[in-house]
């Protein structure tokens, strides 16, 4: 195991604009913290972003991870050139000439596709909780540390997308195909649930059950948009009639198929390696 990732780390090394891109994705994380900054001005009404309680404990959790996981098209394009760079520097041939072979391959780029979830998880818990603590009006240690659901949701998230986006890495072996192709089902997912929706079943939920299970709608529906959740958010539906009753909880189902689709991403990537004349 630690063979396969020293062999991965060894051609991240030397990737420079691998290196770049993870480097803005860190960095464009922080700076979540500069919203705390942000401050608008109503005439004579002044209030500043993180008054609102988007960084209070728990709910910081919630608003950053939400945040952070719009951001994972850098690290994808990573993932993406990651593979390509292998047809196009011929190291994938070498790789198995050398004595690797296919499946040890397609696991070390799994590996590398989890410590880049790990590390971006780990660094994302670093930030909510330096930011929580500054800005946090609840500081018990029970409140604190609820809802850590939201960083298990993520940490899946960026595994189930890494993995989708490698496995289009392996079937295209270009990386602006691979993207190109990862816009495209994004736009095809909404073009079927946008039939079912108001085509097909209209006036029922039988585009939203069914939806639940395309790749990117599951891995979207792991962790859902937090803003509606806020109180002043809340309270100004109440007073304009309109009621927020939709659930925000992770829930096992979401974790359940998004796991399926990783296993899934991985085990297609194997299989076209396996049968593909390199």
């Amino acid at each position: 195991m630690l063979r396969l990732l020293n062999i991965e780390l060894q051609k991240l090394k030397y990737n420079r604009s691998a290196k770049v891109i993870s480097i803005v994705y860190f960095v464009l994380i922080t700076f979540i913290a500069l919203i705390a900054s942000i401050e608008f001005s109503f005439g004579s009404v002044n209030f500043r972003v993180a008054d609102q309680g988007i960084f209070n404990f728990p709910f910081i959790w919630h608003f950053n991870t939400y945040v952070a996981a719009i951001l994972k098209i850098f690290l994808a394009i990573v993932i993406v050139s990651m593979m390509s760079n292998e047809y196009s520097y011929r190291t994938l041939k070498q790789n198995l000439i050398d004595g690797l072979s296919k499946k040890e391959f397609v696991l070390s780029k799994f590996i590398t596709v989890i410590g880049f979830a790990v590390i971006s998880t780990l660094f994302v818990f670093i930030v909510s909780m330096i930011l929580g603590l500054i800005f946090s009006d609840y500081n018990e240690i029970g409140i604190i540390f609820s809802d850590m659901e939201y960083l298990l949701a993520y940490f899946i998230k960026l595994v189930g997308f890494f993995s989708f986006c490698l496995f289009l890495g392996v079937l295209v072996k270009r990386s602006a195909f691979a993207i190109g192709f990862l816009v495209v089902w994004w736009i095809i997912e909404s073009i079927v649930y946008g039939l079912l929706k108001w085509q097909f079943f209209k006036g029922t939920n039988i585009a939203e059950n069914v939806s639940q299970f395309f790749p990117l709608e599951a891995m979207s529906n792991l962790i859902k948009e937090p803003m509606t959740r806020l109180g002043a958010v809340q309270s100004a539906a109440t007073q304009l009639g309109e009621n927020f009753t939709k659930s925000y909880d992770v829930t096992f189902l979401n974790v359940l198929i998004v796991s399926v689709w990783t296993f899934l991403f991985v085990y297609w990537s194997y299989a076209i390696l396996k049968k593909r004349d390199l």
